[in-house]
């Protein structure tokens, strides 16, 4: 059972969010918050494996309060719903450590799939903002206008086969993607990303695909 916490300002949004994910029979809702302050704090309290996270609230916004969630420490991961056009939102997050961000007019099937794989340890970057988002990254980056920059130390531990599955994580793709074009076991995918994180020292596959891009693996 996925457990979720509810942040978000608006109340018919909260109860649609709560309608929909108790619809199903893996996820139930622990709580609701109306501001990123009541946010970090029931999530010290109640540890959902998932907080559905708004950027705009007042008080603490929805960026601080998933810098204090990932400052404590704990397994909650951040899903960020964010909207078109406002890149630097989804970009705060990211280098708040948010796990996953979605736009608000997902489909609803989006939504759960998106909960179903941060809670896993997956990422989730909406495609209307993925390239963009991580360009954007790179772009903030000082080696990324710098020519012939070593090989980085991070990369030195990892196998071809994982540097090669590091290299189509950051191009987006999913573990079953990476186990159906590389005619692998999925299982097989998942223990290749584990050591990856650990021998990279990522947090999670987000920042994982931060390092493919650092270390100009993705381009």
């Amino acid at each position: 059972m996925t457990t979720v916490l509810i942040a978000d300002d608006q109340p018919l949004q909260r109860f649609g969010f709560r309608m929909l994910l108790e619809s199903q029979d893996d996820m139930t809702v622990v709580g609701e918050a109306a501001n990123g302050a009541e946010a970090a704090r029931m999530t010290a309290e109640l540890h959902p494996d998932v907080v559905l996270m708004d950027v705009r609230m007042p008080g603490l916004d929805g960026i601080e309060a998933t810098r204090r969630i990932v400052a404590g420490g704990g397994r909650t991961r951040v899903l960020i719903l964010t909207t078109f056009d406002l890149d630097e939102y989804a970009y705060s997050g990211l280098r708040a450590g948010a796990s996953g961000f979605l736009v608000k007019d997902a489909q609803p099937e989006e939504l759960l799939s998106g909960i179903r794989a941060v809670a896993t340890g997956d990422a989730v970057v909406a495609p209307s903002l993925t390239r963009r988002l991580l360009d954007a990254y790179v772009h903030h980056l000082p080696t990324a206008t710098q020519p012939n920059v070593s090989p980085d130390p991070r990369l030195a531990a990892l196998t071809e086969r994982e540097t090669e599955i590091l290299r189509v994580m950051g191009q987006g793709w999913t573990n079953t993607e990476i186990a159906e074009r590389l005619h692998l076991a999925e299982s097989t995918v998942k223990t290749h990303v584990g050591r990856i994180l650990a021998k990279t020292g990522s947090r999670d596959r987000v920042q994982a695909v931060i390092l493919a891009y650092d270390t100009k693996l993705v381009g």
